[in-house]
């Protein structure tokens, strides 16, 4: 038998049970410690970028949007999925900004990476830091995001929203929390185009695969 922290978790089977619009569900059969296997259900996700933007007075930028699983609003930040494989985050990052709040900024770098929940899926988040703020035209919305409202809130504000359970949204307490320890150590944050190791991609490569085939 291995040592603690030497086995290897190597997936012997996997069937698919669910592929709908924005997950993907599969049950893996997995070898583990000591002979044994047992299944493990795979939730698989886009994966997503969102942006901790602050303006020119060192204020963020909050949107507030309908979620159903909750059935209320929440606070969160500009953020969106990554649906095409080998798209670039910043890119995307970019695309969402102007989408949600109709802002552009000039400097971007990476905040923190943050894997959901990953006891059961493959969903992780890449949050960005922007400044050098401008407004740019944005595209008309629809749906949820025809509803959102747009706030600019002090740093400190947020963080305060966040312990007062205000804010919930996993990846806005992250982000908001990962800006103020920045700020309070002073370390530097890494380039926009750092290495993302837990980015998801087997869900866009399932959906892209399918699409290819029915269209052939």
């Amino acid at each position: 038998m291995s040592l603690p922290g030497e086995h290897e978790f190597h997936t012997l089977d996997s069937r698919d049970v669910y592929s709908g619009a924005i997950v993907a569900l599969r049950v893996d059969r997995v070898a583990m410690p000591g002979g044994r296997e047992a299944d493990r259900e795979v939730v698989e996700h886009h994966g997503a970028v969102a942006v901790a933007v602050l303006d020119d007075v060192d204020r963020l930028v909050l949107i507030r949007q309908y979620r159903h699983p909750l059935e209320r609003r929440l606070w969160e930040l500009p953020a969106g999925l990554l649906d095409e494989p080998g798209e670039d985050p910043l890119d995307a990052a970019h695309r969402e900004l102007r989408e949600e709040t109709g802002l552009a900024a000039e400097h971007w770098s990476v905040l923190v990476d943050i894997a959901l929940s990953p006891g059961f899926t493959d969903e992780s988040v890449r949050v960005f830091l922007a400044t050098g703020v401008r407004e740019v035209d944005r595209p008309d919305a629809h749906d949820e995001e025809a509803d959102l409202e747009i706030a600019r809130v002090p740093l400190d504000d947020a963080v305060t929203m966040v312990l007062r359970g205000e804010i919930v949204n996993a990846t806005a307490v992250s982000g908001i929390l990962a800006l103020a320890a920045a700020r309070a150590r002073g370390d530097g944050l890494r380039t926009p185009d750092a290495a993302w190791i837990d980015r998801p991609e087997t869900f866009a490569r399932r959906k892209h695969g399918r699409t290819d085939s029915e269209s052939v």
